[in-house]
């Protein structure tokens, strides 16, 4: 086995002491990494300890660095791995600190790392999650139409209640424009309320309270979307005779124990 393929099995698998070890002393520097990070933005800390925390960052990224190398060296495919999800996560990684060289507080980006600690659910094997995130995924994608209608929906109306406070309500009660006014729609209709533009006038208190009552129908929209798709997502599983596991209506063999999975079909031909 060459040097390359040694790399290889240590940093993209786990199914080996090695590549275990070196998978859980990767998520351990990341979030030491990003904790570090995190306490250094405390003014009294970064007074008194912004020499220690700039060291310690810069070992980090130079670690970091030497890592994102040797993916790129050890991949089968080094092009497919820097534009994947996980390559481009581990290039934005490292990419703070030496951008902080030229403008400041960029070093405070490297909170990104966080992300790559979804690399937990393949080290500790955590079947059930990585399936679990493929349904709802699945359901996303299945209702992606359906929520691009319902948020184009949901521009016409910021559009139109924000045009409608402009011209009720005018520039001397803060509605200057109707940008301004639409942006005192959207806060309203998703109920956050922010207080620096609020209606005066009597027609303007009642349309805001109609903007309140729409946003509290609107919440729930979404959610019932994507529910009624997991659902059908959920019917047309099969479930595995062997496990119990459910399956996707495709599959032939079980994902969890490899068991060979049966149609309604292919039982009644059996009895």
């Amino acid at each position: 086995m060459t040097i390359k393929q040694k790399l290889h099995n240590i940093i993209f698998e786990n199914d080996t002491k090695a590549g275990r070890a070196f998978d859980v002393a990767l998520l351990w520097s990341i979030l030491i990494s990003v904790l570090l990070t995190i306490i250094d933005s405390i003014a009294y800390i970064n007074l008194h300890f912004r020499d220690e925390f700039y060291f310690v960052e810069w070992i980090f990224t130079i670690l970091f660095t030497i890592e994102y190398l040797l993916r790129i060296y050890s991949s089968e495919k080094p092009l497919k791995y820097i534009f994947s999800f996980w390559g481009l996560i581990d290039l934005l990684a490292i990419l703070p600190t030496f951008l902080s060289i030229f403008f400041y507080k960029y070093h405070y980006l490297f909170v990104v790392r966080i992300l790559r600690l979804l690399r937990v659910f393949r080290v500790l094997k955590l079947v059930r999650f990585n399936r679990e995130s493929s349904s709802l995924m699945r359901s996303l994608k299945a209702s992606s139409y359906k929520i691009g209608i319902f948020i184009l929906a949901i521009l016409a109306i910021v559009v139109l209640l924000g045009s409608l406070m402009y011209v009720v309500e005018g520039e001397e009660n803060g509605f200057t424009s109707i940008p301004q006014s639409i942006y005192w729609a959207i806060i309203t209709i998703t109920t956050v309320g922010y207080g620096d533009i609020v209606p005066h006038t009597i027609m303007g208190k009642f349309i805001s309270s109609f903007s309140m009552l729409i946003g509290y129908a609107i919440i729930a929209v979404p959610t019932g979307i994507v529910t009624v798709e997991m659902n059908k997502l959920n019917k047309k599983s099969k479930k595995c005779a062997a496990c119990g596991n459910k399956n996707d209506e495709e599959a032939n063999f079980c994902s969890e124990c490899g068991a060979k999975i049966y149609s309604d079909e292919d039982e009644a031909i059996k009895n």
